[in-house]
């Protein structure tokens, strides 16, 4: 299927954006790709809370209805004071707003599309409005839609209400260039407390556009000095990944390695035929996967597979899972996905690998955050992204780390560097818990014992060998 994408201009998207507080939409359902019928409006709209229609047609009007109540065919007259129809023109510098008629109900919910009374869509499952200005709302037609009925696209959207800033933070955070100085500091001297693991090895996963590849292009920016492009990214309905990756971050230009690496894979789609192979991920979290392997998405590496590991140590096998998530999208995780997250924790959990969650794009989702980066942890919105995702993937709150990518930027950002480090930092934390139970392990005999020798060292100074850090 397509990628689901809105119609909306940005200046269309603007416009109709005044016509609410301070609010959020999310795109549910789309006729091109959907289907111009009520059964697909109301498998993709029912019970999702406020909702808006917009509907497209040749004349160049945008318009349609908003109510603050949800869609349950319940086949009755739904009043609603919130609810009202709007219509923006090329030619009209503000959207049209027309409140409901005083005493009538806002539409009629019913089996059948959105029916406003004086708009009615896909009525008799067909891309055209029925107009009747007068009942439920009066409007002159002319303003509301040009006289022209037949539709070219039509969508609804959940309208989220991103309430206010926080009067404390949920989490404390030093925005301070010290601060970005001693994560980068702790990262660079950081050391596996297994002789025989040189990196911590952190495995990306997350559905298609989530941001995977722009994270490890982020981090390997931060610590370069410089924007950089290593990992293809891109905004298609497939992904764009379609090989293994194991990836290095070098402090500067001709810096040493971080005792990082960072996997990438294929996007995860809703069809089990498509997308990441969850077998696939099983052999990777063991190490069996070399890099630049070819994702196939009709079957999965077995061994005698090209790029097929078969002696796997523990330095080659996954210390931590990083899911990432779009925050925009959280709302709209479908069943299927959340049902392939679920798979893939029950193999990590198996694995005793531990597992963090990644909010991406925290500033496409809140426009206080948009305006503000530290506003991240005061978002009221952000926040109860947070923790409808550890809810719906079963992933403690404390796990959940907000994080913006550098997406449009040519230069490096503080704020930006702050947050991307931070949850480096978690990433490593959470490898030394995997390594302690290996140690753990070994010393009940289970497993070689020179295999566990932990190593002492310093954290926190920089070594010699990364005397060329960056300030």
């Amino acid at each position: 299927m397509p990628a689901v994408i809105s119609s909306l201009s940005k200046d269309q998207e603007s416009n109709l954006l005044s016509l609410f507080s301070l609010v959020r939409l999310h795109l549910l359902y789309k006729a091109s790709i959907h289907g111009f019928t009520a059964a697909a409006f109301h498998s993709r709209c029912d019970k999702q809370g406020p909702t808006v229609t917009v509907a497209y047609n040749a004349a160049g009007f945008v318009f349609g209805a908003y109510t603050s109540k949800d869609y349950t065919q319940s086949r009755e007259a739904v009043s609603d004071g919130e609810a009202f129809l709007y219509s923006i023109g090329a030619e009209r510098k503000k959207p049209l707003r027309v409140g409901g008629i005083s005493g009538q109900h806002a539409f009629t919910d019913g089996g059948h599309g959105p029916h406003f009374g004086a708009l009615f869509f896909l009525d008799n499952d067909q891309p055209a409005v029925c107009s009747n200005p007068g009942t439920c709302f009066n409007f002159q037609a002319a303003e509301m839609h040009g006289d022209d009925l037949a539709l070219t696209e039509f969508e609804v959207y959940r309208v989220e209400g991103l309430g206010d800033l926080l009067e404390k933070p949920w989490r404390n955070i030093q925005w301070t260039a010290e601060k970005r100085h001693q994560l980068m500091t702790s990262i660079q001297n950081y050391l596996p407390d297994i002789e025989t693991v040189n990196h911590a090895r952190v495995l990306l996963v997350g559905p298609v556009g989530a941001g995977k590849s722009s994270f490890f292009n982020s981090i390997n920016s931060a610590f370069r000095g410089n924007m950089t492009c290593q990992a293809m990214t891109g905004t298609a309905g497939t992904s764009v990944t379609t090989q293994y990756r194991a990836y290095t971050i070098k402090v500067g230009r001709r810096g040493g390695n971080l005792p990082l690496i960072l996997c990438d894979t294929m996007g995860l789609e809703e069809n089990a035929d498509s997308g990441l192979n969850i077998d696939d991920v099983v052999s990777i979290l063991k190490g069996h996967m070399m890099d630049r392997y070819q994702f196939s998405t009709c079957s999965s590496i077995v061994e005698d597979s090209p790029g097929y590991k078969k002696h796997a140590t523990l330095d080659d096998t996954i210390h931590c899972v990083a899911y990432v998530v779009d925050t925009s999208k959280v709302s709209l995780l479908s069943q299927k996905m959340l049902d392939k997250f679920t798979a893939i924790r029950k193999k990590a959990n198996q694995l005793g690998i531990p597992q963090i969650l990644l909010m991406t794009k925290v500033d496409e989702a809140c426009p206080l955050v948009t305006k503000d980066l530290k506003n991240v942890y005061r978002s009221v919105y952000i926040q109860k992204k947070a923790r409808q995702l550890s809810e719906s993937l079963g992933i403690p709150l404390s796990y959940v780390l907000p994080v913006k990518n550098y997406s449009e930027e040519l230069e490096l950002d503080l704020n930006t560097d702050i947050l991307l480090f931070m949850v480096l930092e978690q990433m490593l934390n959470y490898a030394d818990s995997f390594f302690e139970n290996q140690i753990a392990d070994g010393q009940d005999g289970t497993n070689e014992p020179e295999l566990y020798r932990s190593r002492i060292h310093p954290r926190g100074v920089l070594s010699e060998r990364d005397d060329h850090k960056i300030v």
